[in-house]
């Protein structure tokens, strides 16, 4: 006769294997949350004629939408001299979108993508303004202008450094390759490579940190942070319960997961046009 550690439990009991009273609830592992999608806001403001100004701007805010979808460069909208009635129109229509960008440097800026994909709004020392495009350029101008500069092989070496010398190699060669704005990225995938943790500090230290930084929120979280080896960005991807899921080195101009995309530039013209259409 043999025997067996698994042991099944006996007829009837467990859950589900009883009939439900009347005042018996089933319970559901609740499901993550924070997903947001797009839904339509009506500003406060009742009609356009006390905002001429601010409905103006976001019929070009509009305009430059659809031709930033077509190709077309990006256009900034200075801010500073609109009235405040006007000031906060603009601020109520644009409300805050999933991604986040902070720019280190002189000045130092912060960048809030509105409810709008593709419609960033720059706030600094002497910076108040939209911008229409993919990514702000500020944040690609600056990306690889060091916070912490790449020490390369003058990095500290932990005592358990695995495969981090062959890692930095490849890297270093990634970041040196000419690259055009549209080549697709090279990925170096940390989570599927075998490393320690001196290997992450050696790394982190090797690559140095560059000075933008971008959050995007949503169902999880995307953090992604230049290195200051040009081309060179750290990507990491968080699940709902802030758990990293994937850690990756990314060698483009810019992560796709930071850009609005053509059509989101679209869409974001016509639901502009829609917002202003329902204040007449």
């Amino acid at each position: 006769m043999s025997s067996s550690i698994f042991t099944l439990p006996p007829t009837g009991f467990g859950p589900g294997s009883q009939p439900l009273q009347a005042d018996d609830e089933l319970q559901y592992t609740a499901m993550p949350q924070g997903m947001r999608t797009y839904s339509q806001h009506t500003p406060e403001v009742d009609d356009l004629a006390r905002v001429p100004r601010g409905a103006a701007l976001m019929r070009a805010v509009a305009a430059a939408c659809a031709r930033a979808a077509e190709g077309g460069e990006g256009q900034s909208f200075d801010l500073a001299d609109l009235p405040p009635a006007d000031r906060a129109f603009v601020a109520d229509v644009l409300g805050e979108g999933e991604v986040s960008i902070r720019i280190r440097g002189v000045p130092a800026v912060a960048v809030q993508e509105s409810v709008f994909a593709g419609v960033w709004a720059l706030k600094g020392v002497g910076v108040d303004r939209i911008e229409v495009a993919p990514i702000p350029a500020l944040a690609l101008s600056r990306a690889a202008d060091p916070v912490r500069p790449a020490l390369g092989l003058k990095a500290p070496m932990p005592g358990d450094l695995a495969n981090a010398l062959s890692i930095l190699t490849e890297l270093q060669d990634l970041s040196a390759r000419p690259r055009a704005a549209d080549d697709a990225p090279e990925v170096v995938n940390l989570t599927l490579l075998p490393h320690t943790e001196g290997d992450l500090d050696f790394l982190a230290a090797a690559v140095g940190e560059g000075s933008t930084t971008i959050l995007s929120r949503g169902y999880g979280a995307c953090r992604i942070e230049a290195t200051a080896l040009p081309r060179l960005w750290r990507v990491r991807f968080f699940n709902a319960m802030d758990v990293l899921i994937l850690d990756t080195f990314e060698a483009t101009t810019v992560p796709e997961a930071a850009l609005a995309a053509p059509e989101d530039l679209a869409d974001s013209a016509e639901r502009i046009l829609d917002v202003l259409e329902t204040l007449r």
